[in-house]
C-alpha cells in the first residue's frame, strides 16, 4: 500500500519489489579542491544526441531492408508472412488459456479455495502474458501487441476481483461487530488504525488505490535520473557558476539565483542555472513516477541520491502522529522511543496546500504536494490522459478527506483549518465514475466506455446484477449482428464466463437466467473449438435443459466414431445426462429438413439408383449415437422405426436398409435382459420391439422378392441349333450345347421353384404376421410413458399411411410371383386373404388399389379358364 496512508494492508498478489539506487557516492565536492572532469551538457544536446541515434538506427534497419527496388515486393511479401506467423503463435500461446483455465477449476472443487482459484487464473494468465511479450521483444506485429494489452488488462481486471472480494468475502463478514465510535483521545495513528478496521468503504478505496499503484505502468518520457546524473549535491552547475564565476566556460544564458537555499527560486524570482532547472524537472517528474507507484521511501531515497535532502524531509510531513511514550506498555521503560510521524501534520499540510495551489511552482511538483494534501485539481492537471491515473488521483483525494475527517472528530487537539474547497472535494464512486465517462480527454471517455473499463466500474461499486444484466446486453447484441469479427472474442468470453462462475460460487448473482445465458454463449463459443472436455466441463454449470440443447448441439458436429466415443466419455465424467441428450441429438438431426445447400448438392450431383444423398447419410448415421450405451437400445428401436417410416413414405428403401443394418442384433437380447421378460416391458418398448421386427420381416420379403425377379429374368439361353448341310463336328457340339443347356435348364427351373417359395412365404409373413397384423400394435394395458398424446397420435397416422403403401404392394408382389410360377390357384386364394375379417387387410384398400388387385386376381382366373377349370380353380363339374 501506499505511504500516503498509515493502514498496511496485505496486498496478496499486488506485490512490487522496491528498487533504489545502488551506487554510493565516490566522491564529494569540496569547496573549489576538487575538479568535475565530467563532460556538460546543454539542456537540448541529449535529446538531439538521442533522435540522431535512432534516426541512424532506423537507417541501418532501413538499408538492411531495404537493399535495393528490386527486392521491394519480395519484402514485402516475406514482412506479410512473418506477420502472419506471429498471429498464428500468438493464437496457439493464448489459446491455452483455455484448457488451462479448465485444469485450474478442475483442481480447486472447494468452495474454501474460491480465491486460491482466482490466484491460480491471474498466474495462468501472467505466464501466457510473459511468452507472448517475448515474442513482441524479438520483434512483434501492432495487431500482436494489441492482444497482448488485452491479456494485460484482463490480468489486471482479475487482481482487482481478487483484492476486493477477498476484503469483502472474507473480512468485512468477520468485522460486522466492529462498527463501534473510535475511542476518544487516542494517537492520530490509534484513531485511523480503527478507521480502517471499521470502515469497508474506505479500505475498499485503498485497496483499490493499491491496485492502481501496483499496475502503474511506468512511461518512459525521457531520461531518468540515473542515466544523467550520479550521485552529487543539488544544483551543481548554479554551485559551480555562483562560486566559479570567473573561470567558467559556458554560463547560463540569463541571471540565475544568488542563493542556494531551497526557496531561493521562488523568493528571489529567478532561476536556476539551465542545466539544473532541466535536472530539477527530471527529478520532479522521477519523484512523482514513484509516488504513482505507491514508492514513497524510493521516492525519498531518489531525493537523498540526487543531494535534495530537504525534498526527502517534505516527503516525510503526511505521516501520522504517534507518540509510543505514552503507551502503558513503556510506562515504566527509562528509555525514551523515538515519536513517529508528524506532530505539526496539519501545518505542514497547509503549507502543502498552497504549494499544489499555487502556480509559480512546475507541474510535477505541485502534484506532489498535491497527493499528499487532497488538492485534487493538480493532481488532475497532470494526469489528463489515463483512466487509471485520474481514478487513482480521485480515490487519493477521497482517502484523505476522510482521513482528516476522522482524526479531527476524535483526536484531542486544535487542528490548523483547510480550505473550504478541501471539504468540497468529497465525492461518491459513483460521482466519481460519472465524471469519468464525460472526461474532456477521449481516451479517457473510451476506456470507461469500453468493456473492460464497465467491468472494471460494476466491480468496484459491487453491482453484479447489473454488471451481468450489460454482459448479456453485450452478448445478445453481437449475436444479432451477423459478422465475421465479432465484438466479444472469445477470450472475452472465457474471462466473462469465469467472472460469473466466481460470483455464482460467492452467491453474489441474484438473477441465474443472465449467469445461464453468458455461460451459454462461452459453450456455444467452445463448440466452434471441438473440445469435447472444454464443452462439457462449463456445459455442466447450467441446467438441464440447457445441458441437453448445447451439448446435443456440439454432438451434432462430431462424425467420426471415436470422437463420438471420447465425447459420451466427457459428459459422463461432467455428469451430465447422456441419455437425454443423445435422445435430443437424434431427434434433431431426424426431424431436420434439407438446407438450401444440400438440396442444390443434390440437383448438381444427381443420385444414382441405390445410392443415398449425404444428407440422409448424416440423418443414419446419427442412430449410432444411441448404440454406445446398451441401456438405450430401446430408445434406438424408436429413433430407428420412426426414421424408417420417413423414408418408406419416400420410398427410399435403400436408407431403409441402412437404417436396419445400423441397429445392433443384439438389442433385443439388451432390451430383455433390462426388463428381464417380455411381460415386463413398458408400453413404448413392445412398439418398437413390434414395429422393428415388422420391418425386419417387411426387408426380407423385399430381399427375397427381387432373388425370385433376378432369377426370373436370368433364364439360360436356348443355343442355335445347327442347319441342315452341317457336318459331324458341327452336329456334335450343337447336341453337346443342347445337353448343357438342359442341364442349366432344369437347374434354374428347381432354383426358382425354390425361391418362389421362400419369395411366397416371405410375402405371405408380411400379409399374415401375427398379433392382429403388421405394423398394429399390440394390445397393452400400460400407456405409453415420457411420450406426448400428439406424438402417438403422429404415429398411429404414419402406421396407417404406411400400411396402405405397402401391404397392397407386397399384395401385388406376392401375386405376381403366383401367378408367373403358374400357381393360378394361389393367386386366387389371395381374395381370402384380403377379405378376412381376421386381419381386414381390406381396409388399407382404395377404391383404385383395389380395383387393380380384383383386374390381376381376374387374369389368373381367366387362365384357370382356359385350363378347364372353374374361375377359383377347381375342376369343372357336369
Amino acid at each position: 500500500m501506499s505511504g500516503a496512508s498509515p493502514f498496511i494492508s496485505k496486498r496478496g498478489l499486488i506485490n512490487i519489489k522496491p528498487r533504489t539506487p545502488q551506487r554510493e557516492r565516490a566522491d564529494t565536492l569540496a569547496d573549489g579542491d576538487s575538479h568535475n572532469f565530467s563532460i556538460s551538457l546543454l539542456p537540448g544536446e541529449l535529446q538531439r544526441m538521442l533522435d540522431s541515434s535512432q534516426m541512424n538506427n532506423s537507417g541501418l534497419f532501413g538499408s538492411s531492408f531495404h537493399g535495393g527496388v528490386a527486392g521491394v515486393g519480395d519484402t514485402t511479401s516475406l514482412c506479410d508472412r512473418s506477420v502472419i506467423e506471429q498471429l498464428d503463435v500468438f493464437k496457439e500461446k493464448a489459446d491455452t488459456l483455455f484448457p488451462q483455465f479448465l485444469e485450474v477449476l478442475q483442481g480447486r472443487t472447494n468452495d474454501s479455495e474460491v480465491f486460491d482459484t482466482i490466484k491460480d487464473l491471474i498466474h495462468t494468465c501472467a505466464a501466457v502474458q510473459d511468452e507472448c511479450l517475448k515474442d513482441i521483444h524479438r520483434g512483434g506485429d501492432n495487431r500482436t501487441k494489441s492482444k497482448v494489452e488485452w491479456l494485460e488488462l484482463e490480468c489486471k481486471t482479475w487482481k482487482l476481483l481478487y483484492a476486493l472480494y477477498q476484503d469483502r468475502i472474507l473480512l468485512q463478514s468477520t468485522d460486522q461487530g466492529m462498527d463501534e465510535i473510535p475511542t476518544m483521545g487516542g494517537s492520530e495513528k490509534e484513531v485511523i488504525s480503527q478507521l480502517y478496521n471499521c470502515n469497508s468503504t474506505l479500505r475498499e478505496y485503498q485497496l483499490i488505490i493499491d491496485w492502481l499503484e501496483a499496475c502503474y505502468e511506468k512511461k518512459m518520457t525521457g531520461p531518468q535520473i540515473g542515466h544523467t546524473t550520479d550521485r552529487t549535491v543539488a544544483w551543481e552547475n548554479t554551485l559551480f557558476q555562483l562560486k566559479k564565476q570567473q573561470q567558467i566556460a559556458f554560463s547560463s544564458g540569463g541571471e540565475i539565483v544568488k542563493s542556494l537555499d531551497p526557496d531561493a527560486p521562488i523568493r528571489e524570482k529567478k532561476p536556476l542555472h539551465a542545466l539544473d532547472e532541466e535536472d530539477n524537472m527530471r527529478l520532479s517528474r522521477c519523484i512523482f513516477e514513484e509516488i504513482r507507484q505507491g514508492r514513497i521511501d524510493e521516492a525519498m531515497a531518489l531525493c537523498k541520491y540526487c543531494g535534495q535532502t530537504w525534498r526527502a524531509a517534505i516527503l516525510e510531513g503526511w505521516r501520522l502522529h504517534e507518540d509510543p511514550n505514552y503507551e502503558p506498555i513503556h510506562g515504566n521503560s527509562k528509555e525514551k522511543i523515538p515519536i513517529e510521524g508528524n506532530p505539526r501534520r496539519d501545518i505542514w499540510k497547509k503549507c502543502a496546500w498552497m504549494m499544489a495551489d499555487s502556480k509559480k511552482f512546475d507541474e510535477y511538483t505541485r502534484a506532489i504536494a498535491g497527493t499528499f494534501c487532497g488538492h485534487l485539481e493538480s493532481l488532475k492537471s497532470l494526469l489528463i490522459n489515463s483512466w487509471e491515473d485520474l481514478l487513482w488521483a480521485y480515490l487519493k483525494v477521497q482517502v484523505d478527506i476522510r482521513v482528516e475527517s476522522e482524526i479531527r472528530a476524535n483526536c484531542p487537539k486544535p487542528y490548523h483549518p483547510m480550505p473550504e474547497e478541501y471539504w468540497n472535494a468529497k465525492m461518491s464512486m459513483e460521482q466519481i465514475f460519472d465524471e469519468l465517462l464525460v472526461h474532456n480527454d477521449a481516451a479517457v471517455r473510451d476506456y470507461a466506455q469500453s468493456k473492460v473499463g464497465i467491468i472494471q466500474k460494476y466491480l468496484i461499486l459491487d453491482n453484479i446484477t447489473e454488471l451481468l444484466q450489460q454482459i448479456r446486453r453485450w452478448i445478445e447484441e453481437d449475436q444479432l449482428v451477423d459478422s465475421k469479427d465479432p465484438s466479444i472474442s472469445s477470450h472475452m468470453l472465457r474471462f466473462l464466463t469465469h467472472i460469473v462462475l466466481f460470483m455464482r460460487q460467492i452467491g453474489r448473482v441474484d438473477k441465474e437466467e443472465t449467469a445461464d445465458r453468458i455461460i451459454a454463449a462461452y459453450v456455444e463459443c467452445l463448440i466452434q473449438m471441438k473440445d469435447a472436455q472444454l464443452v462439457a466441463f462449463y456445459t455442466a454449470a447450467l441446467p438441464g435443459k440447457m445441458q441437453v440443447s448445447l451439448y446435443s448441439k456440439f454432438l451434432e458436429t462430431i462424425h467420426d466414431t471415436p470422437a463420438r466415443q471420447a465425447a459420451l466419455e466427457e459428459a459422463m465424467n461432467a455428469h451430465l445426462d447422456v441419455e437425454n441428450i443423445t435422445r435430443h441429438t437424434v431427434e434433431v438431426i431426424r426431424q431436420k429438413e434439407p438446407a438450401e445447400a444440400d438440396i442444390q448438392l443434390m440437383q448438381q450431383e444427381p443420385l444414382q439408383h441405390g445410392d443415398i444423398s449425404t444428407f440422409d447419410q448424416r440423418k443414419i448415421k446419427a442412430l449410432e449415437w444411441l448404440t454406445f450405451l446398451p441401456t438405450q437400445r430401446g430408445e434406438l428401436l424408436w429413433q430407428a422405426n420412426a426414421m424408417i417410416r420417413s423414408f418408406l413414405a419416400e420410398n427410399k428403401m435403400e436408407c431403409v436398409r441402412a437404417v436396419y443394418d445400423t441397429i445392433p442384433q443384439d438389442s433385443l437380447s439388451h432390451i430383455l435382459n433390462i426388463y428381464g421378460s417380455k411381460d415386463n416391458f413398458p408400453c413404448r418398448e413392445d412398439c418398437s420391439i413390434k414395429e422393428y421386427l415388422s420391418y425386419k420381416v417387411y426387408l426380407a420379403a423385399i430381399d427375397s422378392f427381387n432373388e425370385w425377379s433376378r432369377l426370373y429374368h436370368n433364364r439360360p439361353k436356348e443355343p442355335q441349333l445347327v442347319t441342315a448341310g452341317a457336318n459331324f463336328t458341327e452336329r456334335m457340339a450343337s447336341e453337346h450345347k443342347e445337353q448343357v443347356y438342359r442341364g442349366e435348364l432344369n437347374r434354374w427351373k428347381a432354383s426358382l421353384e425354390e425361391q418362389a417359395r421362400v419369395c411366397r412365404d416371405s410375402l405371405f409373413n408380411v400379409l399374415l404376421f401375427p398379433e392382429k397384423g403388421w405394423l398394429i400394435d399390440p394390445d397393452t394395458p400400460k400407456d405409453p410413458a415420457n411420450i406426448s398424446p400428439v406424438t402417438w397420435e403422429n404415429r398411429q397416422v404414419q402406421l396407417d399411411k404406411i400400411r396402405s403403401i405397402c401391404i397392397p404392394e407386397i399384395t401385388l408382389l406376392l401375386h405376381k410371383v403366383l401367378h408367373l410360377s403358374e400357381d393360378y390357384q394361389g393367386c386366387v386364394r389371395l381374395a381370402d386373404e384380403i377379405a378376412s375379417e381376421n386381419r381386414q387387410l381390406y381396409k388399407v384398400y382404395t377404391k383404385h388399389k383395389l380395383a387393380e388387385l380384383l383386374s390381376k386376381l381376374a387374369e389368373s382366373s381367366l387362365e384357370l379358364l382356359n385350363r378347364k377349370l372353374d374361375p377359383w380353380g377347381y375342376p369343372v363339374t357336369v
